[in-house]
């Protein structure tokens, strides 16, 4: 047996291991909790001890290329409250709902929450932020903050577009350039207890905010007005579904005017600019408001593609004379149809009056569909496709904006067919953007240099300094300046003697090419619904302005490219050449020709085929621009009116009654001023009904002329005796 003092030493060697051991891990523990996550709990502790707020960088002004400001901060506050502060929550929720005209029940709830800080309101006014201070409220706090405006409402909405509440672009350049325009939040830090209080010496500290950088956007504000002021004209007086016009310098690919109708207002880009559309609004759940909203926001010239007509053919003839497969003086002949596609029948859109032979020059001034079909087959399938993908359709600009569609355009020589070569020459069978087909115009009038649409010019911060420049780029070369010049030079004839006519403007050189096209709707060309277009360049000599007008449905009689799109580039083309202070020259010639005056003949009443020859043989060009008609389609009505004095070789639109599907519709003709006997021959001879009151001559009608006539319509003449 071992004696009493062996058992001690044994126990105490085995305490001491213990101690030894329980001790070690401490000293292990305590070390890793030290070194290894030291830091860890260090910031854990930290946070405890502190409550920060945020504060809201300053967003970035973004300006036109001159200096405007089109979209701002401006101060505004916030009210923050730290609940474990606050002593009296009733009072102090009282009071506060009473200040800022809120929901008492919603402050108390938010007052009373288990957190250490808890937004109340933001942005409140300045009135509010003082008598909240004067209030004197222990544990409210009013911060600092910014929010978004924009001074000049629905102006240029599409481009600039919106930010959140948060100050977080949502749409338009406020979103592309987000990164740049957002800054960086700063924080205010305090010290406080376990229960959330702030320790009286504590202290605190403020970190500022970096403010965002500037953005200077290439958009010219006043052509910008110009552009949104013409296209609001066209889309109420055509009443369109919408419209949509792009003015871009061809030399750098610089997007000085974007203007798409109807708009919204980024100060309330949830709520439409119309009472009827906020009537039709209401009820609307979430989900159906959602998609409006979307409709509403979207940009159709960046976000919607549709067939160009015969603005492609722009596009054609370059890749023609590009090609040498055609010349100016190259001679065609338009028989009205092109009848030796297997399995199709394509006609010109005068195959009531043939343009017989022409010269490849005077085929592009009468928009002759039979010429480009010749055109393309010279070109081929190959070749075609090769220089659509190179003038960048098929494919995104890569400009600045979200939601950019590519078009569509076939993906291999293999599928163009012969009919399908056929129509892709005139502009249909292929899917464009608005901004690919200017983007495009721009290079055949710049010497062949496809450009990248540029929208932001440079990032400036808040001293003036540049802080990055973005650069014009050049994509890739795709005609020659020869090819670009000799192109210019046929579309200056389109408008001076051709079919763009109605984009003339005295003084300045405009080349341009109308277009007419039937849209397509789920796969299918729809009856009656038309999209009017006109791209022209000016200076043709020396190009400043590329301009691309989209009117689409246009629905108040006239639809056709030359007459409605027509006169709204001509108009824009001269505001803004005279606001570029582009001299105009004029020349002996054109004097000469624009102070003669000509009697227009009254060609009413007469079938197509003969007015159009009586038109022709007085030097007068006539315009339908529509393929629904036949030979013995009958002229109702014409502009200008009988007996007008105009200037030689003026265009004269016709409006005719059509057939579609077989079913005759009739357009309202103009019977202001006629005598009772006129109406009654007129009418009678449309087949319509009608109601005539009174005598003398007609001084009101219904509907009004160009109208489109409803089956079994009433037509309602008044007449009145007018004094001599």
């Amino acid at each position: 047996m071992s004696s009493p003092s062996n058992k001690m030493k044994k126990r105490l060697v085995i305490i001491f291991f213990m101690v030894s051991f329980i001790t070690f891990g401490l000293t292990l523990r305590l070390g890793y909790i030290q070194i290894v996550k030291g830091e860890e709990y260090k910031k854990g502790a930290l946070e405890q001890w502190t409550k920060d707020i945020e504060v809201k960088a300053k967003r970035g002004i973004i300006y036109d290329r001159n200096g405007k400001k089109l979209a701002v901060s401006i101060s505004s506050y916030t009210v923050w409250c730290s609940p474990a502060d606050i002593k009296d929550a009733e009072k102090t929720a009282k009071v506060v709902a009473e200040i800022l005209d809120i929901d008492e029940a919603k402050v108390y709830e938010k007052i009373t929450k288990r957190r250490r800080v808890e937004k109340i309101k933001q942005w409140i006014t300045k009135e509010e932020a003082n008598e909240l201070r004067k209030a004197n409220l222990k544990g409210i706090e009013i911060v600092d903050d910014n929010k978004r405006y924009y001074p000049y409402g629905s102006f240029a909405s599409h481009i600039i577009g919106f930010t959140d509440i948060d100050n977080k672009g949502l749409y338009g350049i406020e979103k592309t350039f987000d990164k740049y325009l957002n800054g960086t939040p700063g924080k205010w830090v305090k010290t406080t207890d376990a229960k959330g209080m702030q320790l009286p010496y504590g202290g605190e500290k403020l970190y500022e905010a970096t403010n965002g950088l500037n953005a200077v956007l290439t958009l010219d504000e006043t052509i910008q007005h110009f552009a949104e002021k013409a296209a609001m004209e066209a889309l109420v007086k055509n009443k369109a579904k919408n419209v949509s016009i792009i003015v871009m310098e061809p030399s750098t690919g610089d997007v000085l005017a974007m203007a798409s109708k109807p708009d919204f207002d980024p100060n309330n880009p949830r709520e439409p600019l119309d009472e009827s559309t906020k009537e039709r609004w209401e009820g609307l759940s979430q989900e159906e408001l959602e998609k409006e909203w979307y409709n509403m926001w979207r940009n159709f010239a960046i976000n919607d593609s549709y067939e160009p007509g015969s603005t492609f053919k722009i596009i054609t003839s370059a890749i023609g004379l590009e090609e040498n497969v055609v010349t100016p003086d190259s001679h065609f002949y338009c028989g009205g149809y092109i009848k030796d596609i297997p399995g199709a029948k394509l006609k010109c859109w005068r195959y009531y009056n043939p343009h017989g032979e022409q010269t490849f020059t005077q085929g592009v001034q009468n928009s002759c569909n039979v010429v480009f079909v010749n055109l393309g087959r010279r070109i081929g399938a190959e070749r075609m496709l090769k220089y659509i993908k190179a003038f960048g359709f098929g494919e995104n600009t890569g400009i600045d904006l979200t939601g950019e569609q590519a078009g569509i355009i076939p993906s291999n020589p293999k599928n163009i067919k012969e009919v399908n070569l056929a129509t892709i020459s005139y502009g249909q069978g292929i899917a464009v953007t608005p901004i690919q087909l200017i983007t495009a115009i721009s290079s055949v009038a710049n010497g062949g240099n496809l450009m990248k649409p540029r929208l932001v010019k440079e990032l400036i911060d808040n001293e003036g300094n540049t802080v990055h420049t973005f650069e014009p780029e050049i994509r890739r070369k795709v005609i020659s300046p020869d090819t670009s010049k000799t192109l210019m030079g046929i579309l200056e004839s389109v408008v001076s003697d051709g079919t763009g006519s109605k984009a003339y403007v005295p003084g300045y050189r405009v080349a341009g090419k109308t277009g007419t096209a039937q849209k397509v709707i789920d796969g299918r060309y729809a009856q009656g619904k038309y999209i009017a277009s006109f791209a022209a360049v000016a200076p043709a000599n020396d190009p400043k302005l590329a301009v691309l007008v989209i009117i689409d449905e246009p629905s108040n009689g006239a639809y056709y490219g030359g007459l409605v799109a027509g006169p709204v580039t001509g108009g824009l083309i001269k505001e803004s050449l005279e606001y570029l202070n582009v001299e105009p020259e004029y020349t002996e010639k054109e004097l000469e020709e624009y102070n003669k005056k000509v009697s227009v003949p009254d060609v009413r009443d007469k079938n197509i085929a003969e007015a159009g020859k009586l038109l022709t043989d007085l030097g007068f060009k006539y315009n339908t621009e529509t393929t629904e008609i036949t030979s013995e389609s009958v002229v109702i009505d014409q502009f200008p009116l009988p007996g007008a004095e105009v200037n030689k070789g003026s265009i004269i639109d016709l409006y005719l009654n059509m057939k579609r599907n077989e079913k005759e519709v009739n357009l309202m003709p103009d019977i202001m001023g006629k005598k009772k006997d006129e109406v009654i021959k007129t009418l009678d001879g449309l087949k319509l009904k009608y109601n005539i009151n009174g005598n003398g001559i007609v001084t009101k009608q219904f509907p009004n002329p160009g109208t489109e006539l409803e089956e079994n319509i009433i037509i309602e003449v008044e007449l009145s005796d007018i004094k001599e």
